[in-house]
């Protein structure tokens, strides 16, 4: 069993908006793999399915970003996975240029709030993290003004790319294989 979380906002508000990044990566896997993701639970919307011989979960937390480690907490002690090894958490990042995408196995919550409740509900920043690219804010305006404004047309097209590639990466990721998802696809 493998739980991937995509991580946003709920509201429809906040669709194509740049902190919902993980939502939309977890929609294009569930599209890829016949998944459907409409069971509400652990205060998320989940969805189980098989993914190249491996069962799943996908995760769409609707606790808002701040709190999404409540759900996954959740999750992780109902299917009782291991999350270091056994759980991918995707999600915006502002110090990637639009598109770009990074996997780590650990790491510090570099400012997320959303990895921030992560790890305090967890008590672990080992666990594996797909960060997907959204630009740097430009100078002068409020971090979160930025992260919840909507992407243009042509972000939106890097964007969905990008989250093609993430529905890639999850393959070796489902399989144990962190070390090889990291030299396919971080660029």
């Amino acid at each position: 069993m493998y739980i991937i979380v995509g991580l946003g906002n709920p509201e429809r508000k906040y669709d194509n908006t740049r902190h919902n990044a993980g939502f939309i990566a977890i929609d294009r896997i569930a599209d890829k793999y016949g998944i459907d993701i409409l069971e509400n639970r652990f205060k998320s919307l989940i969805g189980k399915g098989v993914i190249d011989g491996e069962k799943v979960v996908l995760m769409k937390p609707l606790t808002y970003m701040n709190l999404s480690g409540e759900a996954i907490r959740a999750a992780v002690d109902y299917f009782k996975v291991d999350p270091e090894t056994q759980v991918c958490v995707i999600y915006d990042d502002t110090s990637m240029d639009v598109g770009r995408l990074r996997i780590r196995k650990k790491g510090s919550a570099g400012g997320h709030n959303g990895i921030k409740s992560i790890i305090a509900h967890l008590n672990t920043d080992v666990f594996v993290r797909v960060k997907v690219g959204i630009g740097e804010k430009p100078p002068k305006y409020d971090l979160a003004d930025y992260v919840l404004g909507h992407f243009t047309d042509d972000e939106r097209k890097k964007i969905d790319e990008t989250s093609d590639k993430v529905a890639e990466a999850i393959l070796p990721l489902i399989h144990g294989e962190p070390d090889e998802a990291m030299n396919l696809f971080n660029s």
